[in-house]
């Protein structure tokens, strides 16, 4: 372990302990994003969920999402909620533009079908395990289409970053993630264990100060499709440190999603 490393892993020791010092716990989640098959990256997703004892939000994407997926989740010990990845992964954005499958309704209208047969099709498969929660591929979604969701069955609205508050529109709540493990350019790889340690101890030091949302839990993202070596460690590093700490609190899926709004908006960790 190099000195960065070193000094930001206590750096977020000593974060915990001021919250820990205000009589508080530090809230986080653990969302991992485009699953669709059960393969090998899923298994050891599933086993360090498990032997971590850190719950699992799984963003499925419904189009690609398997049977085999639904029977992997079920017999494995993990406790592991299902989230909905849009529809196909696939980009509508215009030539130029960010990647981006949830445009504008006005723009592509279709988008609302797809989206209502994929909610249809994850019930279908994993039943209760399934959250009313949209998870937009790429993170981004037309404010158009999000304004639509909660007339599509949609309670809760997941992309990346503090979010600017805690409901988008009426009916429609927002809980984020802050710590993408992986950077995605020039290459994709781990971002380094100095640098997601962090954005997760800045996260949790600006909701204890009040300069973030205190209700916002902290939320950390994973691809494990797209896992290197470094990658898999440190989220193991991180899940086992966390789970154990006395400061911490690790919010399931059916939890954090089933709170209602009032109270998501008042509740502080």
């Amino acid at each position: 372990m190099t000195a960065a490393e070193t000094a930001a892993w206590q750096d977020l020791e000593r974060e915990l302990a001021a919250w820990a010092a205000t009589g508080r716990r530090a809230e986080l989640w653990w969302r991992d994003d485009d699953a669709g098959a059960p393969s090998p990256a899923l298994d050891r997703l599933l086993d360090l969920a498990a032997a971590s004892g850190a719950p699992l939000a799984l963003a499925v994407i419904p189009a690609r999402a398997e049977p085999a997926l639904a029977s992997a989740l079920a017999a494995h010990a993990a406790d592991a909620g299902v989230l909905q990845h849009g529809y196909a992964h696939a980009n509508h954005a215009p030539a130029g533009a960010k990647k981006c499958e949830l445009v504008d309704p006005a723009l592509r209208p279709q988008i609302l079908d797809e989206l209502s047969r994929g909610r249809e099709r994850l019930a279908a498969l994993f039943g209760p395990r399934l959250r009313p929660v949209m998870v937009p591929p790429w993170n981004r979604i037309d404010p158009g289409l999000a304004a639509r969701l909660p007339g599509l069955g949609f309670t809760t609205l997941s992309t990346y970053k503090a979010r600017k508050g805690a409901v988008v529109t009426p009916g429609l709540a927002q809980v984020n993630c802050h710590v993408d493990i992986l950077q995605w350019h020039p290459q994709r790889q781990f971002l380094g264990t100095a640098a997601a340690l962090a954005l997760l101890t800045a996260h949790l030091a600006a909701k204890r100060a009040g300069a973030a949302d205190a209700g916002e839990p902290s939320g950390i993202l994973s691809h494990h499709q797209a896992h290197d070596e470094a990658a898999w460690n440190f989220l193991a590093a991180l899940l086992e440190r966390l789970a154990r700490h006395p400061a911490v609190r690790l919010l399931p899926a059916a939890e954090l999603f089933a709170v209602p709004q009032q109270a998501a908006r008042e509740r502080l960790p």
